[in-house]
């Protein structure tokens, strides 16, 4: 599974450009370590994206169908 990089507090990245499948949590949503947050399709493989920690989805940046770089916010997590 793909591991994304800590692009500062919170904010969950893209490890790989791809484009958004699926989103598989909602704003307020409670999650666990390790817990799938997006689905990222890069080189007809699909990667679920894992929340680094625990912790309350603020804020989705991206939506399904949109196409993102590498490093790219993802999610903020609080």
């Amino acid at each position: 599974a793909a591991t994304p990089a800590p692009a500062g507090e919170g904010a969950v990245t893209a490890p790989m450009p791809g484009k958004i499948l699926r989103i598989l949590v909602r704003e307020g949503e409670q999650v666990k370590t390790g817990q799938g947050l997006v689905v990222l399709e890069a080189m007809k493989m699909e990667n679920e994206i894992p929340a680094p920690k625990d912790g309350v989805v603020k804020k989705i940046l991206v939506k399904e169908g949109d196409t993102v770089d590498t490093g790219q916010a993802l999610i903020e997590l609080g």
